[in-house]
This record gives structure tokens, C-alpha cells and sequence, in this order.
């Protein structure tokens, strides 16, 4: 049965954002946690280390999100931001030691900014 209330699985995105951050002096461990904490400030949830994902519910909204990403990006390092529709999401595999899990379910309430 098809709602109203939810967006599509092929158009809802998540974003996924990818990061290796230099932590050997003071400053870029600040700079680290900087980003890290403004991820989850833009509502990013962890997957592993270095690696947050966002719920999105159009290309477009991915798109203005990914542009916020951008302008916190610190000097050094490297960042990457991965997009990827509800439904590829889905389809991910996640093994933990042998045995297989469900990936991250989108949330049920959508938050605004």
C-alpha cells in the first residue's frame, strides 16, 4: 500500500559522509571533534568510526545538506560524501564477526532544521 506520508525509496537519499582527519597535534584533534560534533548537530548518526550517515527525503534536501557539510570541513584532511538512495541503502550488507545484521532503519519522524 502506497502513503502520501512517505517518501520514496528511490528518491528519499542518504548521505554518507567518509572522513580520515589528522589527530597528532592538539589543534587537529580539536578540529576533529569539531566536525564530528557538527555531523551529529546536523543530525548524523554514527556507523563506524569515521563514518556518519544522514536520512534525507529528496535529492534535493541530500544536495542542501551536502553543501552545510562542506563549509565544516576542516583544512587538513580528507572528506568524502557519498549519496545513496533509501532502497541502495537497504541492500547494504553489514557483518558483524560471522554473523550477518539488518542495516539502519530511515527514522520514522523526519527532522527539520
Amino acid at each position: 500500500m502506497k502513503s502520501g506520508k512517505f517518501p520514496s525509496k528511490y528518491k528519499a537519499m542518504w548521505i554518507i559522509a567518509l572522513f580520515d582527519l589528522p589527530v597528532k597535534s592538539k589543534k587537529d584533534r580539536r578540529e576533529y571533534t569539531r566536525f564530528r560534533f557538527a555531523l551529529k548537530s546536523l543530525g548524523f548518526v554514527m556507523l563506524q568510526f569515521s563514518v556518519y550517515a544522514r536520512y534525507d527525503v529528496s535529492p534535493e534536501a541530500a544536495t542542501a545538506l551536502r553543501e552545510k557539510v562542506k563549509r565544516l570541513i576542516p583544512p587538513k584532511g580528507e572528506v568524502r560524501l557519498l549519496s545513496v538512495t533509501d532502497r541502495q541503502f537497504a541492500r547494504m550488507e553489514i557483518i558483524e564477526g560471522k554473523r550477518p545484521r539488518k542495516t539502519e532503519e530511515a527514522p520514522e519522524q523526519l527532522m527539520l532544521f
